[in-house]
């Protein structure tokens, strides 16, 4: 392949990755995952590392997915994209050693009508998540108290 032709489908997917659908440009930044970083390696440790975070991710969007109460804002969205998107972040907040690639919350969230409801339910999925990977209750706390600052940017109705 060419090396036009290589920049030229770059430009086409921008910050997709194998497997993800096309978004629209922007430009990526460490403050767009919502919050900065808990401080030291504590808890990371506490969700077992880059694996215990992904199986976190993971089985936190296989039930919002499956949820009667809330799959249908996840219906036509890209499960890949958004499956890396949250490990990217999660890990990033948790200090785990990742950067952040994802879009800012407002922008990421606009136009899918999220209300309260459907947030509190995300969260309860989170907390089954965590709960089957068997995070500590404290540290469970602590990374919900992370992201609960996000709700204003998420949550439209």
């Amino acid at each position: 392949m060419s090396l036009i032709l290589s920049l030229l489908l770059l430009q086409a997917a921008p910050h997709a990755m194998p497997g993800e659908d096309a978004v629209d440009p922007y430009v990526p930044s460490a403050a767009h995952a919502g919050a900065t970083p808990v401080t030291g390696d504590g808890m990371a440790r506490a969700f077992h590392g880059q694996e215990g975070i992904q199986r976190v991710v993971d089985g936190m969007v296989v039930r919002a997915y499956a949820d009667p109460i809330i799959s249908e804002i996840f219906v036509g969205h890209d499960k890949v994209r958004l499956s890396r998107t949250l490990f990217e972040q999660f890990c990033y907040l948790l200090n785990a050693g990742c950067s952040y690639s994802g879009r800012d919350m407002a922008s990421a969230h606009k136009d899918l009508g999220v209300q309260r409801k459907d947030m509190n339910r995300l969260v309860e999925l989170l907390q089954e998540a965590m709960r089957e990977e068997k995070i500590d209750f404290q540290a469970q706390n602590r990374f919900l108290s992370k992201l609960a600052p996000m709700h204003h940017d998420v949550v439209k109705q």
